[in-house]
């Protein structure tokens, strides 16, 4: 280990920062000579996810698998989104910004993760060193499986007939480009419950939180506001606390639907605060949005209203299931319907309160239903 004026310095050391003291030293006066908590560094792990939020989150199980292969592994995660990734799980989160693109380029890593298609991506995999690499390359300014490991996953992205035929869920597809076989392992994620946020509840009836919204970029999902208010009156005729949820996006709807059915709606909060929200609840109906990825990080039951997408794609871990309309869909991974009117018009809100009822305590529930 290097000596700095005759001063031990272990910068192979999981706690050693260069720039500030480390933990141990801040907090104990512990210096690198005689160190009880001096740690080398097994492996250098980079995990390229860039993606959305709901990407991202879905994706925290591999942290559970190479905690298990490496335990005193480094683990540096490089995302446009860094706040939603813990702390306590993750050494080193980076933001996807020039001043990180510099740092990873001028180190070395053990084992380098790229699972993101996007061109910056798969160029950040071609340029940093590792002894390892998995997940995409570049090939002919695009992406391209970085080794066979990947060919599966690449290919449910290239061609809609094999991704319409895939029953492999995305969890499964990640840990088989790592060279893993997926066990179950859950999401890493926090609830924010230690922040003591207080919600005005009465929990002596069950909390059905209800998402509305899924964004812009897939309007296929959408459900009317009459077919809210049809499943929420159902919903109440139960006996059900119906809790209103979604961001800025859904407020003028949430607004709407509470006036009209007095449903519970707190207004629209900062993402921390929106993940305690959703904590709260006993069940979470919600399209395929980040709520769902939220909602399974929180271990909540959930019934999944999905048209668009193939359902293999989805791992509830056995705490809900997936309901889909009437008749089949047509617009596969499609923005806008072909047809002008959504499908999921024709998902009938009894439908979905029969599987709300079968997530809570009384039943057992499963994983899919079409």
């Amino acid at each position: 280990m290097p000596e700095i004026n005759g001063v031990l310095v272990n910068t192979d050391c999981i706690h050693f920062r260069g720039d500030l003291p480390c933990k141990p030293n801040k907090e104990e006066g512990y210096r690198c000579e005689g160190c009880p908590v001096y740690t080398p560094i097994q492996k250098r792990v980079l995990i390229i996810k860039l993606g959305a939020i709901g990407d991202v989150i879905r994706t925290t199980p591999l942290v559970r698998k190479i905690r298990e292969e490496y335990p005193d592994a480094k683990i540096t995660w490089l995302t446009h989104t860094p706040a939603i990734l813990p702390k306590y799980a993750v050494d080193e989160i980076l933001k996807f910004d020039l001043a990180a693109i510099l740092y990873l380029q001028s180190t070395s890593f053990d084992v380098l993760y790229n699972l993101d298609k996007d061109k910056e991506a798969c160029a950040l995999h071609d340029s940093i060193r590792a002894e390892e690499k998995y997940g995409y390359r570049m090939e002919n300014g695009g992406a391209f499986p970085s080794n066979k490991l990947a060919n599966h996953k690449y290919l449910t992205g290239v061609f809609d007939d094999i991704s319409l035929s895939n029953q492999k869920s995305y969890v499964e597809e990640i840990f088989e480009i790592c060279g893993w076989q997926f066990k179950g392992e859950e999401y890493i994620f926090d609830n924010h419950e230690e922040k003591g946020y207080n919600w005005p509840f009465d929990k002596t009836h069950p909390l059905i939180g209800l998402n509305t919204g899924c964004g812009d970029r897939w309007t296929t999902r959408l459900w009317s506001d009459e077919k809210w208010v049809e499943l929420i009156k159902l919903l109440q005729q139960e006996h059900y606390n119906v809790v209103l949820l979604g961001g800025e996006q859904e407020d003028a709807r949430n607004k709407t639907l509470s006036s009209l059915t007095g449903a519970t709606y707190l207004g629209y909060f900062k993402l921390e605060q929106f993940i305690n929200l959703m904590y709260q609840m006993d069940v979470i109906v919600t399209q395929v949005t980040m709520a769902m990825h939220i909602s399974i990080a929180l271990q909540k039951q959930l019934v999944l209203m999905n048209n668009i997408f193939n359902p293999y794609e989805f791992e509830l871990y056995n705490r809900g299931y997936i309901v889909q309309p009437e008749k089949e869909c047509a617009c596969f991974y499609r923005g806008t319907c072909k047809f002008g009117v959504s499908c999921m018009e024709d998902l009938p809100p009894a439908k979905v309160l029969h599987h709300v009822k079968l997530c809570l305590p009384q039943s057992k529930p499963g994983m899919l239903t079409v």
